[in-house]
């Protein structure tokens, strides 16, 4: 226990430092901002996972199996979800602790943006899996609700907010919310369909994700820009950069047949077996994402071109590699999503069968 905390919180040093150093403006207060954030969140799981340690039977330890044998009253219970939940909540983000988050992916250099989105968000939903909710199961029951609540909250309050987004990066960090909070949801319904769901998700959204900040860099690089007012008929002046671009899109989608269908199918069905209702308004996390991502889309690619757009450099032999993998594995996580499921359905079956509600 003690080892996953420290490198939990040694994960934050280096994208600090990526952020601060090269990031773009105002990335001082921004780095400061999200490295306060995700710190204070940390310490609640420290004195959570601290508490738990103390009940360890005879010789204390923070070894994984002496922890799991502590039994814990329903209100002690109550207070180490709790704040295992707080640091989670940060890292992943999940609404309303994902402030820092839009700010942090706008001023980061596309490398750090990546590391954020693709790998270090994820952090908060593995310790979802492996140690919150097998420390804390008692308390499940009464805590459920409200983070499951927050998550859904968080997937609409997102979508609406990137759906006005004019800075396409920024539009890309508020999605990103969006599909957290349905992963999140997903989890925390603890069935498994969404825990398989969340699985299967952090992947392919991290494959998205990826390729979508790639895209953005590429057309920065290109236009100077972000602003998707600025750009408009790039598909006529670089029509392979247009189709890549397309793939990567629509699997952020979750269009059938992209690798992000699965997932999102899996979630939705994890959800909606734990309530309907619930199930239904985080549903609207692929209408909303597709009327924001083919907006931007359209606006991008198939506006009306000026003078820079025009100009517009399709992809070099480097950037097609890239874009190129990462379309690949849109389409064949896709067609073949048998390739990840059948790597977690043992995994998620052994926990489930371990932490039953």
């Amino acid at each position: 226990g003690l080892v996953f905390y420290v490198f939990y919180e040694l994960a934050l040093i280096p994208i600090y430092f990526i952020c601060a150093i090269w990031g773009g403006q105002d990335r001082i207060r921004i780095t400061l901002k999200f490295f306060i954030y995700t710190f204070i969140g940390s310490l609640f799981m420290l004195v959570s996972l601290l508490y738990v340690y103390l009940q360890t039977p005879g010789e204390h330890s923070f070894a994984w199996e002496a922890l799991m044998r502590v039994q814990l009253t329903p209100e002690a219970a109550n207070w180490v979800m709790l704040g295992f939940f707080l640091a989670f909540a940060v890292k992943m983000p999940v609404f309303p602790f994902h402030t820092w988050q839009p700010d942090t992916y706008t001023a980061s250099p596309t490398g750090g943006t990546m590391l954020l989105a693709g790998i270090m968000l994820k952090m908060g939903v593995y310790g979802v899996i492996r140690w919150m909710v097998p420390l804390a199961s008692e308390a499940m029951h009464f805590w459920t609700p409200v983070f499951i609540v927050l998550a859904v909250t968080g997937i609409v309050y997102a979508s609406i907010i990137a759906v006005k987004q004019s800075d396409l990066k920024r539009l890309i960090a508020y999605s990103s919310i969006a599909h957290v909070g349905l992963i999140a949801a997903g989890v925390l319904a603890w069935n498994k369909a969404g825990v398989q769901g969340s699985l299967i998700q952090m992947l392919n959204h991290g494959i998205n994700v990826i390729g979508l900040f790639f895209v953005v860099d590429l057309i920065e690089r290109r236009l100077g820009t972000r602003t998707l007012a600025d750009m408009g008929g790039i598909a006529k002046a670089a029509p392979v950069f247009a189709a890549l671009f397309m793939i990567v899109m629509l699997g952020s989608v979750a269009v059938p047949l992209t690798n992000g269908f699965p997932g999102e199918f899996l979630l939705l069905n994890g959800v909606w077996n734990y309530n309907v209702w619930l199930g239904g308004v985080a549903g609207l996390t692929i209408i909303f994402g597709a009327v924001y991502m083919l907006r931007a889309y359209g606006l991008a690619v198939f506006g009306e071109a000026n003078e820079e757009t025009a100009r517009f450099a399709d992809v070099d032999t480097r950037e097609w590699i890239v874009l190129g993998v990462i379309a690949a594995l849109v389409l064949v996580l896709g067609f073949f999503p048998g390739i990840v499921l059948n790597l977690t359905d043992g995994s998620v079956t052994r926990i489930l069968g371990t932490v039953q509600l």
